[in-house]
């Protein structure tokens, strides 16, 4: 069986909803990533979360190219956070046929974001939404280890864990913790690849790589095979490679996505886990 692939937001920012969706059955993934929000509800919800028009337009395009969405993004969870505000979001992620829920957590004060996570997996199961947990280093919740540590103290079924190889990586964290993690918690895995380094580069660095310039599988040194086989066999891997140098270049979308659905197909080859 295929691994099933999905071009995720940040591989093609300059492309519309049905763009998207066009370039990945194009480029042959399988899933399609929804962005509805940049940042709090209240001002960084995007079109494609307003616009019941656009929603419908969308799933008649997913419908026609054979391609499902895997994953909405953003949950955010803050100290100002409220978490009913995230409802439309929700109910959106739910209309458009996502399987999962993004959420990351930049609130250090462990007791309330527990809470906070607990009462969106709450609104997200009634949807029937998963919540999956982003670590990223320059955030509250850094790591793999802080991630593992929120999942057993919420103890909800919805909760799991999203790795981000990129973030995996910069925090240093291990594949052999993450082998002896429970595999349910991990239902999906978005993928790049980076240059290795001793040492974790300032936070602008990290977030600028994160968000313009990643390497596609098999150009950088994180050891993705690893990761890969670690993680349950045959889950869906979200392609998380922005390229902004490319990009402003003129390489179009469609040859960038082309070129890094075919290198994780490579590396899957390689690491025996396709």
């Amino acid at each position: 069986m295929t691994r099933p692939l999905s071009l995720s937001y940040y591989t093609a920012p300059e492309l519309s909803p049905l763009e998207t969706v066009a370039v990945a059955a194009q480029a042959g993934c399988s899933h399609v990533g929804l962005r509805l929000l940049g940042g709090q509800p209240g001002g960084s919800e995007t079109p494609l979360l307003l616009d019941r028009g656009l929603q419908t337009a969308m799933l008649e395009a997913m419908a026609d190219a054979g391609i499902a969405a895997l994953d909405a993004n953003t949950a955010r969870i803050v100290p100002e956070t409220q978490v009913a505000d995230y409802a439309p979001f929700l109910d959106a992620a739910a209309r458009l046929g996502a399987r999962h829920v993004m959420a990351s957590v930049d609130d250090a004060d462990p007791d309330r974001s527990a809470d906070n996570v607990g009462r969106l997996c709450d609104l997200a199961a009634e949807r029937g939404l998963t919540v999956d947990l982003e670590f990223v280093p320059w955030t509250a919740l850094s790591g793999l280890r802080a991630a593992a540590d929120l999942v057993r103290t919420c103890r909800h079924d919805a909760l799991g864990i999203a790795v981000d190889t990129l973030h995996f990586h910069r925090s240093g964290s291990s594949a052999d913790e993450l082998a002896r993690l429970p595999r349910r918690w991990f239902r999906y895995a978005q993928i790049c690849d980076a240059p290795g380094s001793k040492t974790l580069p300032p936070r602008e660095r990290l977030v600028y790589e994160a968000t313009k310039e990643r390497l596609l599988p098999g150009e950088g040194d994180i050891d993705l095979a690893a990761i890969l086989r670690a993680l349950p066999a045959g889950i869906p891997l979200a392609l998380e490679i922005p390229q902004a140098a490319l990009t402003a270049s003129g390489l179009g979308a469609a040859e960038r996505v082309s070129r890094a659905v075919a290198a994780t197909r490579r590396l899957l080859t390689v690491a025996g886990t396709g």
